[in-house]
């Protein structure tokens, strides 16, 4: 499924059944089949065409989230023995997601990954795939220290994770900007130099190359050389400058525009 295809049921309840799960992220499944004996079986009915035809999908908790195009997990471990994995990013991950986020952009480096935060906070929801705008996330993870090798996620997947960077392709529902897709990539500091960045940025790219799309393009203030440069070497090509566009603090930084036409 194209990310930027909208989502279109041919039946009225069933459309209404997506929506309302795409609105909010995860959603018990009573909370969906409700009403009268026969409202319920009507609507249990509509939720087991969701699964089958993969709309819907539906935790062990009973909860049922939005099932998007995901693909494998892939496991990559470095010299300093850091052993992490690339993956499509689940719901259960928007807080590490946001947090992480946040966490790279405190030095104001990054904006637009800072609004990016933002828009997640606000909706509290992780996966966009309507007919405003779609949106997928690949997360860098580690195994949290914290919860223990035998903790189980919310998720029931296995031992809790980490979110130490993330890969975010955004795209408009506009037809003449269908073949492009803005994107953003960030890792924690205290995992950088290690690959992770890389990887995550590849994967983001298969996905995006994969699935149609043309152009990737983002934007950065020049005051983040690292970025920069790091794009550079992987093929991007600075497009445009718009001197003075941000004010971080009490100074004017110019915004640096890229773009990479894929294969």
């Amino acid at each position: 499924m194209k990310m930027s295809e909208s989502v279109t049921l041919d039946h009225e309840d069933r459309a209404e059944i997506y929506d309302y799960v795409e609105q909010h992220g995860t959603v018990p499944k009573t909370e969906v089949i409700t009403g009268t004996l026969d409202q319920r079986r009507a609507l249990t009915h509509h939720v087991a065409i969701l699964k089958r035809d993969g709309y819907l999908e539906e935790t062990d908790d009973g909860e049922l989230r939005i099932s998007l195009e995901t693909g494998e997990e892939e496991s990559f471990s470095t010299d300093e023995d850091v052993e992490f994995t690339i993956r499509p990013a689940r719901q259960d991950d928007l807080a590490g997601i946001v947090g992480a986020i946040r966490q790279v952009t405190e030095g104001m480096t990054y904006v637009v990954a800072e609004s990016v935060a933002d828009e997640l906070d606000h909706e509290n929801v992780l996966l966009r795939h309507n007919e405003l705008e779609s949106r997928m996330f690949f997360v860098a993870t580690v195994e949290d220290s914290e919860a223990g090798g035998d903790s189980e996620s919310s998720s029931g997947v296995g031992p809790r994770d980490e979110v130490v960077g993330w890969a975010h392709l955004h795209a408009p529902e506009l037809e003449k900007l269908s073949h492009t897709a803005e994107l953003t990539v960030g890792v924690l500091d205290g995992y950088r130099s290690r690959g992770i960045g890389s990887h995550l940025l590849e994967r983001a790219l298969e996905w995006a190359d994969e699935n149609g799309y043309e152009k990737l393009y983002q934007s950065v203030p020049s005051s983040n050389e690292q970025a920069i440069e790091f794009f550079e070497d992987r093929g991007w090509k600075v497009e445009a400058v718009r001197e003075n566009h941000y004010k971080l603090g009490e100074e004017y930084i110019d915004e640096v525009m890229m773009g990479l036409v894929l294969s």
